[in-house]
């Protein structure tokens, strides 16, 4: 990259997400940085230009913000797909989805036959949802038919559930005396084969593995970099990871995130609730890390979590609870470690995004932000609802009093909106539900993201979703929660970078930012809202260096 030379590239139109000059003929860039937005004349009159043509058909917007997202997505293509609905890996292949419990079992089989002989090598599979079949089941009855003898292993899409087999149970010394919450059992006492949340999932994921956040190569993080320059994202997390505990266990991310690696990447220590160190000897580490952050790789930020899945009934609801008075979900961690966790954190001056899926979990994170706060005040910490689904208008105005943010999960209302309004909480709650028009009046700084791999990276449908707020059969999930398309849009650009602090280096096109912009084939706001999810993305470009994306084709 010449570092003197400053490259003007012209464009159908420039969407720049800043107020002062919300959008351009084209873009000036010098090194990594953005030199100047304006028009083509305005840019040939400084010094040293050359004009680059190459997106003169394209429309250029910054690179979007994935501020929820997991770095392990780029690994579970090693295994199994059984999800619902199709999906494209970071190599563009498609992958069918499973319409039936049937398809899912028999796509078992198939990979069953493809492993070695090994009965100990384990049978991983992920993207299991069975909210989506109703009156049938995935169970360790039926796994055992793919296999008697080999572990298999199978992740909901949530990540948050499994479902094992009786070998894998046998492996990991899963009975009927074993006393873990969450290991669920049938009348006579014996397992069944699900486990919900990390306590009960970890006991055969130690010897199987098959984990959201496990499986972290330098390999997977480099198909992560990619599904990321397939979806015009050029800033990704991993939100919760183990690996940042030394310097030898974090050489996967040094070794894939260096110079020429398609994205920035933010990773989260996962804070509380895995793993045995104590938060305030990680605050110290992470401390230390975040000094040495580069521009592509970003340390020193905390995750943590304090319930589970609505869909998969672990999620923690206040009052009226689930539609069918179910028992109410899982606390990952107890409120009291919580406590611990998040003022040790907070006061080592530390970004902490916390997993609140129920609105029994935003409050016990605001009482706990309040209690802190009022020991330890902190100007600007921006901590931050992650999922935010069930955050009720109160709440939204405590966090605005509290300064913390939220980062939605609009992708839901799409993948799980008819089982919300049918199945789980109900029409009124499900209106309710992922409220980002509630976030904005509420003057709460909010981004929306997909948590890939629960489901698929792509910003632009999440944009969708958030202004069509359509479930999959077509329903209005809540009317009244719809945001505009460019909120959205602003929500996936510099509603991101706030959350993850980076908003004065990326998440608009502005003079001393980063170079880094998504190339688009048509204008988000220039098209019905139903289709934006479809717009082709043909590329990205990150601290002025150009990424193509993958060419799709069929697994």
């Amino acid at each position: 990259m010449d570092e003197q030379r400053t490259f003007i590239y012209p464009a159908k139109i420039v969407r720049t997400m800043d107020p002062a000059v919300p959008e351009a003929e084209a873009v000036a860039v010098r090194g990594d940085r953005i030199r100047a937005i304006g028009s083509l004349a305005e840019l040939r009159a400084y010094p040293d230009t050359v004009v680059d043509d190459r997106y003169a058909d394209d429309v250029l917007l910054p690179g979007f913000v994935e501020a929820h997202s997991h770095a392990g997505s780029g690994a579970m293509w090693e295994h199994v797909y059984v999800g619902r609905f199709e999906r494209t890996d970071p190599d563009g292949r498609l992958w069918p989805g499973c319409a039936t419990v049937a398809d899912i079992l028999e796509r078992l089989r198939t990979a069953e036959q493809q492993l070695p002989v090994d009965p100990g090598v384990p049978l991983l599979a992920w993207g299991l949802d069975p909210i989506y079949y109703p009156g049938e089941a995935v169970l360790a009855r039926e796994l055992d038919t793919v296999s008697t003898a080999r572990p298999v292993h199978v992740l909901h899409a949530n990540g948050h559930l499994a479902a094992v087999n009786s070998a894998a149970l046998k492996v990991a010394g899963v009975d009927r005396d074993t006393q873990v919450e969450g290991v669920v059992k049938h009348t006579d006492g014996t397992p069944s084969g699900e486990l919900r949340e990390w306590a009960a999932m970890s006991l055969v994921q130690r010897i199987t593995g098959g984990g959201i956040t496990g499986g972290i190569t330098a390999e997977a993080i480099r198909a992560f970099g990619q599904d990321a320059v397939n979806t015009g994202t050029t800033t990704v997390t991993d939100l919760g990871t183990l690996l940042l505990t030394s310097d030898e266990s974090m050489t996967p991310y040094l070794e894939a995130v260096t110079e020429d690696f398609p994205a920035r990447l933010s990773v989260f220590h996962f804070g509380a609730g895995k793993g045995t160190v104590v938060p305030a000897e990680a605050a110290a580490r992470l401390v230390e890390l975040r000094e040495r952050s580069t521009g592509k790789l970003r340390m020193g930020h905390v995750k943590l979590m304090l319930d589970g899945s609505i869909q998969g009934f672990t999620a923690r609801l206040q009052e009226p609870g689930y539609l069918d008075s179910r028992p109410n979900g899982i606390w990952t961690v107890s409120p009291a470690e919580f406590e611990i966790a998040l003022g040790a954190y907070h006061q080592a001056g530390l970004l902490v995004h916390v997993h609140c899926n129920g609105d029994q979990a935003t409050e016990l994170f605001l009482n706990t932000m309040e209690k802190v706060l009022v020991a330890h005040p902190r100007p600007d910490h921006r901590h931050t609802v992650t999922h935010s689904q069930m955050t009720t208008p109160a709440q939204y105005k405590r966090m605005a009093a509290l300064g913390v943010c939220a980062n939605i999960f609009a992708n839901h209302i799409w993948a799980w909106g008819d089982q919300h309004i049918d199945i789980t909480v109900g029409p009124d709650r499900a209106a309710r539900m992922n409220a980002a028009a509630t976030a904005l009046r509420c003057g709460v700084p909010f981004s929306l993201h997909c948590d890939t791999p629960v489901t698929p990276l792509s910003p632009l449908k999440t944009v969708k979703h958030a202004v069509t707020r359509r479930t999959v059969s077509g329903r209005v999930m809540g009317e009244h929660e719809r945001i505009t398309a460019e909120q959205a849009l602003e929500a996936v650009t510099l509603g991101g970078a706030y959350l993850l602090k980076m908003d004065h280096q990326v998440g608009s096109l502005e003079p001393g930012k980063f170079a880094d912009l998504a190339v688009l084939g048509a204008d988000p706001l220039a098209v019905p809202a139903e289709e934006i999810g479809e717009i082709p993305v043909r590329g990205t470009v990150v601290g002025g260096t150009h990424h193509t994306p993958t060419v799709h084709g069929s697994a």
